[in-house]
C-alpha cells in the first residue's frame, strides 16, 4: 500500500495538471456516483491534497472527491485521448483539455460536501499527518499519555496515532531511532523518545524528496553504482532479512507485528 510520501507525490502530480483549470469531463465507474458527473463537469479544481493515505480533490462550489488507493489503487496521468496499457479497471477519470487523470482499481471513492469532509468517519479518526507536522508537535505526540502502553511496532501502523506511516517507514524509523520494535512507548527514555520523533520526520521527508529512499543517501548511491537495484538499495533494514546490517554487520531479522512484516537488527535495536 502506498504510504504518506507516495500519496503526497501523487497529489503534487495531480495538482500540476488540475489546479486552476476546468475539468471538462468527469466519469465515475460506480453507479451511486454517476449523478455527480454532470455536477462536477466544468468546475475548477481548487487543490489536491493528501490526508494521510487518502487524497482530497477539492472543486470550487464546495464539493470534494475523496479517494483512498488501499492496496491496489493507482493514479495515472496521460495526455487526453491517449490509450493506457493496463488490465486494471478504471474507477474515476478527470479530464482537462490537455490531460486525463485516471484512477484505477481503487474501491474507496466518495463525493463529499464541506460538512461531509468535516464529519467523515475515516478522516476524523486520523492523527497528525507526518508530512505536515513540526518536530515539537511530533515530540508532543509521542509523549501523550494515551499511547504510552502501546507496543511500538503496532503503534506506528495506527493511522489514529500518525497519519501516513506504513510498513516500510515503520521498520526504517524504529531502526534509525535504535529502539526495539516490541517495546512499549512508555518504556523509552527521553533520549530514545526524541530520536523516535526526529527520525519519524526525517525519514518520511527524505522518502518524499527521494521517491522512496530511506537509506543513507551516500550509501544508496554507492550501492547503485555497484549494480544493486533500486529495491535492493533504498532501505536500511526493510525487506533485507538475512542480509548484514549496514551499521554493525549483524543479520537483519524479520518478524510480524499487527499482521505485517517488520524488519530490525538484533544488535542495534536491543530489547
Amino acid at each position: 500500500m502506498p504510504e504518506g510520501p507516495e500519496i503526497k507525490r501523487v497529489a503534487d502530480e495531480l495538482a500540476a495538471v488540475l489546479v486552476g483549470g476546468k475539468v471538462v469531463e468527469v466519469t465515475f465507474a460506480f453507479a451511486h456516483l454517476k449523478g455527480y458527473e454532470k455536477e462536477l463537469t466544468g468546475r475548477r479544481v481548487r487543490q489536491v491534497r493528501p490526508r494521510g493515505k487518502a487524497l482530497l480533490t477539492e472543486f470550487n462550489g464546495g464539493l470534494t472527491i475523496y479517494s483512498h488507493n488501499q492496496l491496489y489503487g493507482r493514479w495515472m496521468i496521460v495526455e487526453r485521448g491517449q490509450i493506457t496499457q493496463t488490465d486494471r479497471q478504471l474507477r474515476l477519470a478527470l479530464h482537462t483539455k490537455e490531460h486525463a487523470c485516471l484512477l484505477y482499481s481503487a474501491s474507496d471513492i466518495e463525493v463529499l460536501d464541506k460538512e461531509g469532509v468535516a464529519c467523515h468517519s475515516f478522516l476524523n479518526r486520523l492523527g497528525p499527518d507526518v508530512l505536515e507536522t513540526t518536530e515539537k508537535s511530533m515530540g508532543d505526540r509521542y509523549g501523550e499519555t494515551a499511547f504510552q502502553g502501546r507496543q511500538l511496532g503496532a503503534l506506528l501502523l495506527d493511522q489514529n496515532f500518525l497519519a501516513g506511516l506504513g510498513n516500510y517507514l515503520r521498520s526504517e524509523i524504529l531502526f534509525m531511532a535504535r529502539v526495539y520494535p516490541l517495546a512499549r512507548l512508555g518504556s523509552l527514555d527521553k533520549k530514545q523518545r526524541a530520536a523516535l520523533a526526529q527520525q519519524t520526520l526525517r525519514l518520511t521527508r527524505q522518502s518524499y524528496k527521494t521517491e522512496g529512499v530511506t537509506n543513507d543517501l551516500k550509501s544508496y548511491k554507492i550501492l547503485r553504482r555497484a549494480g544493486r537495484s533500486f529495491a535492493q538499495s533504498r532501505y536500511w533494514v526493510f525487506d533485507r532479512e538475512g542480509e548484514p546490517c549496514y551499521e554493525c554487520g549483524t543479520a537483519v531479522v524479520k518478524t510480524s507485528v499487527s499482521g505485517r512484516r517488520l524488519y530490525y537488527c538484533l544488535r542495534c535495536q536491543v530489547e
